[in-house]
């Protein structure tokens, strides 16, 4: 086949006149750090999710870390987590003296096995942080009923599911903390940012005032019309507060949630129907229980050649790609520090040395999937030709 002179990348964000004029009419209204755009943001994150409260920030590695600190998890305490995962939350949970317990995941959806979790439970337990792969959310009703019966927190890492619902409902309604991303290969963006959702009103007061200095009121209350710039701090805090530019950004990127996802499924569907028959890839696939999927990442498992040898040449064929992830319990210093035990590990360890993360945003046409699928099929069939 011919190949594409243009590069196709991994992901790009959509972004329209509507965007545009969003961030403008906040940089010419002269307030441009956290306020109005800021809490209006949070407000219809609450309408999304169904959560009582939302709390923005600057990144969900950020929220992770306000998290972690407000529910007092420290030193001793075990974080169950799957290993195949993105390295933030594991090192937030390292950072903050706790140690993260790896259970394996199912090689289909990528997601915690539940029939694992009950085994790595050990007094120190303090939670477990599911993560909702690729936009497909883990088995909450589940994983729930074992939290309940050990008295364990359940914060779900909530990075790729914005659009996600699990049984009718949208991700975040039903633990005690849910912690989104809006970084630009999200399926929205504010540039950089998070968002955490709960419904547990004394654990968003903490959040507040651990992200903006310990301080209680935000600049907006301080310096804002009538407002009184004095204030207290009643314990340390940090810098994470989002601003009313990424909030404007946040807000115009919400409202078109429905497309943008929709446009994510559509493009999903058609990679599955066109390397259905390719021999020498896994598919992803989907979990029995009622769920809607918000098609974050379309992940292949490439077990026809090595998955290395396979990104090589899809770079030859000027086709993008991402790795989402290296299993957390492969890192250097977690190995060193904590000498996970990779035989429970064993569809982590499979599904992570065949993971590919295919070019999947919004804006993508038919006809790129139909040429990376066309390339794929190119390549393996070659490979398969080498071994004949």
């Amino acid at each position: 086949m011919k190949k594409r002179e243009e590069f196709l990348a991994f992901s790009r964000p959509s972004l329209t006149r509507a965007e545009l004029d969003a961030v403008v009419e906040v940089l010419e209204s002269g307030w441009i750090t956290t306020g109005a755009r800021c809490k209006e943001f949070e407000e219809e994150f609450c309408r999304l999710s169904a959560a009582r409260h939302s709390v923005s920030c600057t990144s969900a590695t950020a929220g992770m870390h306000l998290t972690l600190m407000a529910l007092g998890i420290g030193e001793g305490d075990e974080i169950i987590t799957p290993s195949l995962t993105f390295a933030s939350t594991v090192n937030i949970i390292t950072l903050m003296g706790a140690k993260p317990i790896f259970v394996d995941i199912e090689y289909g959806s990528l997601n915690i096995d539940v029939r694992k979790i009950e085994a790595a439970i050990s007094p120190r337990t303090r939670a477990i942080i599911p993560v909702h792969f690729a936009g497909i959310p883990a088995d909450l009703e589940a994983i729930n009923e074992i939290a309940a019966r050990y008295g364990l927190i359940v914060i779900e890492d909530a990075a790729h599911a914005i659009g996600t619902y699990y049984k009718g409902r949208h991700i975040g309604a039903t633990s005690k903390a849910a912690i989104f991303s809006f970084h630009p290969i999200k399926n929205i963006t504010t540039g950089e940012g998070g968002m955490v959702v709960t419904n547990d009103g004394d654990l968003a007061g903490k959040l507040r005032l651990l992200r903006f200095h310990g301080i209680e009121r935000d600049a907006w209350k301080r310096y804002g019309k009538g407002g009184n710039p004095n204030y207290d701090i009643v314990a340390p805090g940090f810098k994470y507060n989002m601003t009313d530019i990424q909030a404007a950004l946040g807000l115009a990127q919400l409202r078109r949630l429905e497309w943008l996802n929709a446009s994510r499924a559509r493009l999903c569907k058609l990679y599955c129907e066109s390397l259905r028959d390719v021999e020498g890839l896994d598919l992803p696939q989907s979990p029995a229980y009622e769920h809607h999927d918000a098609h974050h990442l379309f992940i292949v498992k490439v077990v026809g050649m090595p998955r290395d040898e396979f990104m090589a040449r899809l770079a030859d064929y000027n086709i993008g790609y991402g790795l989402h992830f290296p299993p957390a319990h492969s890192l250097s210093y977690i190995k060193e520090r904590f000498r996970p035990d990779e035989s429970v590990l064993t569809e982590t360890l499979k599904a992570g040395a065949r993971i590919v993360s295919l070019p999947l945003f919004p804006d993508m046409t038919e006809e790129d999937v139909a040429y990376v699928c066309s390339a794929i099929a190119e390549i393996l069939e070659c490979e398969k030709g080498k071994k004949q």
